[in-house]
């Protein structure tokens, strides 16, 4: 485990810590748990976007092709 010094100003530092006391948490787990959804959060969008960028526009319009030109059904409707 690593420690780790960091400056919050006031205002943030006690809204922390009294959303760390309502999940029932320290204030430690919550903003090591905050850091965690955020990387989690950015590497997501990049994987993503690395995912799209090996699409191919002729790929997507062959499987839309195959896609039965239908009616919609009933609540399936657009609004």
């Amino acid at each position: 485990m690593t420690a780790l010094t960091i400056r919050l100003p006031n205002s943030v530092h006690q809204k922390i810590k009294e959303l760390a006391a309502r999940d029932d948490v320290s204030v430690n787990q919550f903003i090591a748990s905050a850091a965690s959804e955020k990387m989690a959060s950015v590497l997501t969008l990049e994987f993503l976007k690395s995912e799209a960028a090996k699409g191919k526009r002729s790929d997507f319009e062959r499987y839309l092709s195959m896609v039965p030109n239908v009616p919609a059904k009933k609540g399936d409707e657009r609004a």
